[in-house]
């Protein structure tokens, strides 16, 4: 208890003597934040979006085009913000240039939205894995990173190693839809002998075409999951 009082005294006193700085524009921080609130306002709000993958609309409707005509694998999508800028420079910094004061304003923000507009809760988190040596070169699972504190303050339990990355595949940047889907297919497992619940839900960091969680939501519900949901920080406007 002395030390976590310790500790506490003195991040408030860095606080006082370096105040929170700006991560994008350079300006004082809100508060104990590493953004400014101008550039927190420029944070696009998924509004109105898709209930089932989330896609951003012009307007509100009960699915989009794509969902009518082939609904996905999970029963519904949560994904608070929109994958636009600023919001990219931030999720750029933290997945390829291992910038982890971007991730963690990037887990505040998410938490954020989540203690205001809290998805329909499941029984359990699980985020989308990296394979073995995608993880050693980068030295971390950036959806494992936001996932954890959101779990945390929502109260739900977090499981990272019950789905499983049993292939390496090349990176989904420039592909479209279609190779996107092939790129994953069969790149998931689920650890044996895990008794899932009946209610998961799948995070990622960004949804951008949605194939990697429609692969690992598909891999959960042959596993037995009766609703898989599929949860993420940010969703890509349709290009």
């Amino acid at each position: 208890m002395r030390t976590l009082a310790v500790d506490g005294w003195i991040g408030r006193a860095l606080r006082v003597l370096l105040p929170p700085c700006c991560l994008l524009c350079g300006g004082r921080g809100a508060g104990v934040r590493d953004l400014c609130a101008g550039c927190i306002a420029d944070l696009a709000a998924n509004t109105p979006s898709c209930p089932l993958c989330a896609l951003p609309l012009a307007t509100p409707a009960p699915a989009c085009g794509a969902c009518l005509a082939r609904p996905p694998p999970f029963a519904a999508a949560w994904v608070p913000l929109r994958y636009t800028h600023p919001l990219d420079l931030l999720e750029a910094r933290f997945k390829f240039h291992a910038d982890l004061a971007a991730g963690r304003v990037l887990a505040e923000q998410l938490v954020e939205c989540a203690r205001r507009d809290a998805p329909v809760l499941p029984l359990l988190v699980v985020p989308v894995p990296l394979h073995g040596g995608r993880l050693r070169a980068r030295g971390y699972n950036q959806a494992l990173e936001l996932a954890r504190p959101l779990a945390r303050a929502l109260g739900v339990p977090l499981r990272h190693d019950v789905l499983l990355r049993t292939r390496s595949t090349p990176a989904q940047t420039g592909l479209d839809a279609k190779m996107r889907r092939r790129n994953l297919r069969g790149a998931f497992a689920v650890a044996p002998g895990f008794a899932w619940p009946d209610h998961v839900a799948v995070f990622d960091d960004v949804m951008t075409t949605g194939a990697t969680l429609h692969e690992a939501a598909r891999t959960l519900r042959r596993a037995g999951v009766a609703r898989v949901d599929a949860w993420a920080l940010a969703r890509a406007p349709r290009r």
